[in-house]
């Protein structure tokens, strides 16, 4: 009988068990929206997972781009993540505060740049500290290592070829905005974004994936994706608002054994915030009754 647990999830059990092990690497990868009222650095600072080290989206990035996070050159996230002591051979665990919201990026991210073992703590810290488990104010001070970066560039996409996927239809669009967000009857969180959706595109709600923080198991993962139209066996780009939730989808995807899959990193920050691009709104895929 096949596990109804994705293999690149973790229990916070099974985590507590392994601290301190010698290839283990623990990143706390917290992000938050101005509405979650949260300072991912302030809540990393009052209390930590032991051995914990802290990753931030908008500081390993690339900052040329006047979007949010982008995925940093390989040598900019090499340098930063080997300053932390990780290397590409090592086990990651990756986590975020509430669970399944944030740390899903960063474990794409750690994976597309060759990184071998990477999970995300089901849970998060949230579910950590309910269950009693330890935590730790020290900063970490890890002998700095070299991580090998080599970007899977097949596994993002950029503005131009996003423009070609909704054009020509090569790829399915998962969007992982709420389905207000969606349809475009409700604003977007960031000023100047139109509302809406991409033409063709499928709404897949990253709140859908997870209770209490925790990843569903494998069969809802695949009841969710196929309920909202989409087909396993074609090719799916994933998007957001910004590329951070877009990566709970691929870990839905990867975790069901889809691996021809890429992220859209500019996401509805770069699309919305364009003129030049084509917006549908409403809740119907055209190709769907």
């Amino acid at each position: 009988m096949m596990s109804e647990t994705s293999r690149f999830v973790v229990s916070s059990e099974w985590l507590h068990n392994e601290l301190g092990s010698p290839d283990l690497r623990i990143v706390d990868a917290s992000f938050y929206l101005p509405a979650q009222k949260r300072d991912a650095d302030a809540e990393y600072a009052a209390g930590h997972i032991p051995g914990a080290m802290r990753f931030d989206h908008d500081k390993v990035a690339n900052h040329s781009t006047g979007l949010p996070h982008m995925v940093p050159p390989p040598e900019v996230f090499a340098e930063a993540v080997g300053k932390m002591g990780i290397c590409e051979t090592d086990r990651v665990v990756i986590y975020d505060g509430p669970g399944i919201f944030s740390a899903p990026r960063g474990w794409w991210l750690f994976r597309i740049m060759g990184a071998r073992q990477v999970f995300v703590l089901d849970g998060g810290l949230d579910g950590w500290k309910s269950e009693g488990r330890p935590l730790e104010t020290e900063v970490p001070s890890p002998t700095p290592c070299q991580f090998n970066a080599d970007l899977r560039v097949d596994k993002v996409i950029d503005f131009q070829s996003m423009l070609s996927i909704v054009s020509e239809g090569t790829s399915q669009i998962a969007d992982a905005r709420s389905f207000g967000r969606f349809t475009g009857s409700e604003p977007e969180p960031r000023s100047g974004m139109r509302s809406g959706h991409m033409p063709g595109a499928f709404s897949l709600a990253s709140s859908t994936f997870s209770v209490n923080g925790k990843l569903k198991p494998l069969s809802e993962l695949r009841q969710a994706i196929e309920d909202a139209g989409i087909d396993f066996g074609k090719p799916i780009v994933t998007s957001c608002g910004s590329g951070i939730t877009a990566a709970i989808i691929t870990l839905a995807l990867e975790s069901l054994g889809h691996e021809d899959n890429a992220l859209y990193d500019g996401s509805w920050a770069e699309w919305g915030s364009r003129q030049d691009t084509p917006i549908v709104t409403g809740p119907a895929h055209p190709d769907r009754v």
